[in-house]
């Protein structure tokens, strides 16, 4: 691993590498010499985070360096945090799922998140995180899911709706290695201590930001499917060989008993979207006013540690 001032960089498998900030994880991808030349960005952090990746870039491919591309897995603020600052130093193409545009052109707002999923703090205070669409529709272009994406030529583009209506997950066959997003995750996403240990274990999407879950457990298993021997996800270290396609397996084979809640706003009834963003969102139950003032004292409490676990990676 490489350490820096500015983060902590580490090798997923040959031509990829991430970086861990905070608590979300943000990927680079090298083409191989002869396929394509350059390297493209695969997600962009929380706010605030473009000087670190653009440090990082300039630590692996030079001074001056710029993607070919950026390519979203999806557009929650925790992966596009950065995006628009990264825009105005590097104007490049920005590559999304066409259901995921209506969040990334100002369209439409993503449902609300879900504190009474349970998990941990993290899901408590989730009322808070924000889910207003961006507009980047100047550099925004729609994944061809029968080409893929020029830029990666090798990568085979996944589409793995349920965490969001246009999640994608990239796949390269030759070394089975999988970026998953938050189709899945490495580390239970939900708890404080999980997030602050890096605690390594296969889990289902992020569950208080969820909204599909019979397409994410459909998701899952396309991706279970594939095999793959080395898995780098949005949160979480990367899991390999018989450990990861264990746990995966596991996470498939019982997908509605490990990972979907006992209750919350989207378990029985999923939001619905199209092409122009959401079309319905299920109503909220009456303990999510009840527990107001709790979400209000954990907030501040989460503000702090997430604070402290920044200040220390």
């Amino acid at each position: 691993m490489l350490n820096t001032t500015n983060g902590k960089y580490f090798q997923v498998s040959q031509g990829v590498w991430g970086m861990r900030l905070s608590f979300v994880n943000i990927y680079m991808i090298a083409n191989r010499r002869g396929v394509a030349s350059g390297w493209v960005l695969i997600d962009t952090g929380i706010k605030g985070s473009a000087n670190k990746i653009i440090a990082m870039a300039e630590t692996l491919f030079g001074p001056g360096t710029r993607p070919r591309a950026i390519v979203l897995t999806h557009g929650h603020s925790d992966h596009s945090g950065s995006l628009k600052e990264l825009l105005k130093y590097w104007d490049v193409p920005v590559y999304a799922h066409h259901m995921e545009l209506p969040y990334l052109t100002g369209k439409s707002n993503y449902p609300p998140a879900d504190p009474e999923v349970g998990g941990g703090l993290i899901s408590m205070v989730s009322g808070i995180f924000p889910t207003k669409a961006i507009d980047v529709r100047r550099n925004t272009q729609e994944i061809d899911m029968y080409d893929g994406i020029p830029e990666l030529p090798e990568w085979k583009v996944i589409h793995t709706p349920g965490h969001t209506p246009g999640h994608i997950s990239l796949f390269f066959p030759l070394n089975t290695t999988l970026i998953a997003g938050d189709a899945f995750t490495t580390t239970q996403s939900e708890s404080v201590l999980d997030i602050l240990t890096y605690a390594k274990k296969v889990c289902g999407p992020p569950k208080y930001l969820t909204t599909d879950w019979i397409a994410a457990a459909k998701s899952v298993r396309k991706l279970a499917a594939l095999q793959p021997r080395i898995a780098a996800t949005g949160h979480g270290p990367v899991m390999r060989g018989k450990e990861l396609q264990s746990e995966l397996n596991y996470l498939a084979n019982r997908f509605e008993d490990v990972a979907v809640p006992e209750s919350g706003r989207y378990v029985g009834r999923a939001a619905q979207a199209d092409e122009n963003g959401v079309r319905y969102i299920p109503s909220g139950n009456g303990k999510q006013r009840v527990r107001a003032a709790i979400v209000v004292v954990a907030a501040i409490t989460s503000f702090l540690v997430v604070r402290r676990i920044s200040k220390n990676w």
